[in-house]
């Protein structure tokens, strides 16, 4: 029989923290819980308030502790993405019995020994938060490519170059700070640029060489696969948060508003806007009766500057991780910033690659939300857990709550079964009277379904509204990209 047990993911971003709960019965992930919220604290992806990031991050454990009439013992988190350089670590074991196969046991020995012997400059500023094995050597005239080549041959002695990932400790220290603020263990600590390629790159994009890069609001991450294996990592501090200052300080609007602005109406490439470049977006203040004219055209000249800045540094780093020529399958885009209406044209007209958006792949996992969990912005979410199902001990959740939460399923289950008994033996009785039998059971509140597109009220949160005056209506002559915009943000 195999166990149930549940994973409880944390996200915790520049802009949002996304908290997730999984239940995980074999090869089988059922996302039970997903909500996002703001986040507070957090600069470039890592902590650096823990007293302002514990509390977002304990109201939304709370809320899914409610919810779900579960308790959250342990959460899977995240390490810094930015300010992580990558070194060159080797390493090399004699076998006792060399007439036997290499086992993936002796491989992880082999990683664990080069993590172990690696000496970091300054211990007291860096630690190592991973590595990814490159190339293998079986004695001195055998060499392999991976791991699966490795494994089952014979050889007195084994050798390995890998990529050791070093970043900054102090994050990393003020995240446990923030887990024992809100009172939960760490129950993992995952390098998550790794985990995001495996929630949306296929095995043929790994293989033939492919460039993921993740957008997020403080930060641009470069990830690179080649033969399936991770070959370069970089990043930027740069992303979607920067283009909404961009708007806020050009057009003297609010954070949130300029926020909004850019969800609902943001694009590059102002001159592939067609007629939509011709509108005018009012914003009407309610305080003191003004508003402000934004042309769409302008908003897009704003938004495209900074869009071609961040490309720009995206496309200097590959071209200096070595691979810019082995890029077989092109790029791929994810997170929150990827969303952001013809930016992979725009990345297309700069590189010359191909280009398509990376969304999640639905056949690692299932949902029993009310919303598909296929968004650019849920990839970090779903490849942790993806990752920490890998370890078949753990479990994040207390187990008297889940049996109590099994034993109310059971309950609903045998009085739906003595509710159709009574109602087919009253039935018998009086065959041609309706009978109405109440039966006092639980009753299941639905959960109400989170839209996929950002839901904007300027009115009632800011006293700020957005009407069009170009025209009665945007559906008319939007063209066909704004049109799918329109549809997500209905």
């Amino acid at each position: 029989m195999q166990v149930e047990r549940y994973i409880a993911v944390a996200d915790l971003g520049t802009s949002k923290l996304a908290l997730s709960v999984a239940k995980v019965v074999g090869d089988d992930i059922q996302v039970i819980y997903y909500k996002e919220r703001p986040s507070d604290g957090v600069s470039y992806s890592y902590v650096y308030n823990p007293k302002r990031a514990a509390v977002p991050l304990k109201e939304a454990i709370q809320e899914a502790e409610d919810e779900l009439s579960i308790k959250i013992l342990q959460l899977v988190v995240g390490l810094p993405r930015y300010d992580v350089h990558q070194e060159i670590g080797t390493a090399e074991i004699e076998r006792t019995d060399p007439s036997s196969c290499i086992s993936k046991d002796e491989i992880k020995t082999l990683k664990s020994f080069a993590i172990d012997t690696y000496k970091i400059d300054d211990q007291a500023r860096e630690m190592i938060y991973g590595a990814v094995a490159q190339s293998f050597s079986a004695d001195d005239d055998l060499v392999c490519a991976s791991e699966e080549d490795v494994v089952g041959v014979t050889a007195n002695k084994i050798s390995g170059n890998f990529k050791i990932f070093v970043g900054p400790q102090k994050p990393v220290s003020n995240l446990d700070i923030v887990l024992n603020e809100v009172g939960v263990a760490p129950a993992k600590k995952l390098f998550v640029p790794n985990t995001v390629a495996n929630a949306v790159l296929t095995d043929a994009e790994k293989e033939n060489g492919v460039a993921l890069i993740e957008i997020g609001a403080g930060v641009s991450s470069l990830t690179i696969y080649k033969g399936k294996i991770l070959r370069h990592y970089s990043a930027i501090p740069f992303g979607g948060k920067s283009i909404t200052t961009d708007i806020k300080c050009e057009c003297g609007f609010t954070e949130k508003l300029a926020e909004n602005i850019k969800l609902a109406y943001g694009a590059c490439l102002p001159e592939k806007l067609l007629s939509m470049s011709e509108k005018v977006i009012q914003i009407n203040d309610n305080e003191n009766g003004s508003y402000e004219h934004l042309p769409v055209k302008y908003l897009s000249e704003v938004i495209n500057c900074r869009a071609k800045e961040i490309i720009e540094a995206l496309l200097y780093q590959i071209q200096d991780s070595g691979y810019a020529d082995k890029l077989r399958n092109g790029i791929v885009i994810t997170g929150g910033g990827a969303d952001l209406v013809n930016l992979s044209t725009l990345i297309k007209e700069m590189s010359g690659y191909n280009v398509r958006i990376g969304f999640p792949r639905n056949q690692h996992y299932r949902s029993s939300l009310g919303f598909s969990l296929g968004e650019t912005s849920i990839s970090a979410t779903l490849g942790m857990i993806m990752e920490a199902k890998k370890d078949p001990r753990l479990n994040c959740i207390e187990e008297k709550f889940v049996e109590k939460v099994q034993e109310e399923e059971e309950d609903v289950e045998i009085a739906s079964e003595e509710d159709s008994n009574v109602t087919q033996f009253v039935e018998e009785l009086f065959p041609e009277e309706e009978v109405i039998v109440p039966v006092n059971k639980p009753i299941k509140k639905p959960t109400k379904p989170s839209p996929k597109g950002p839901k904007i009220n300027w009115i009632s949160s800011l006293k700020q509204t957005i009407t069009n005056v170009g025209t009665k209506t945007f559906d008319n002559t939007i063209g066909s990209l704004y049109d799918e915009m329109d549809k997500n943000n209905e």
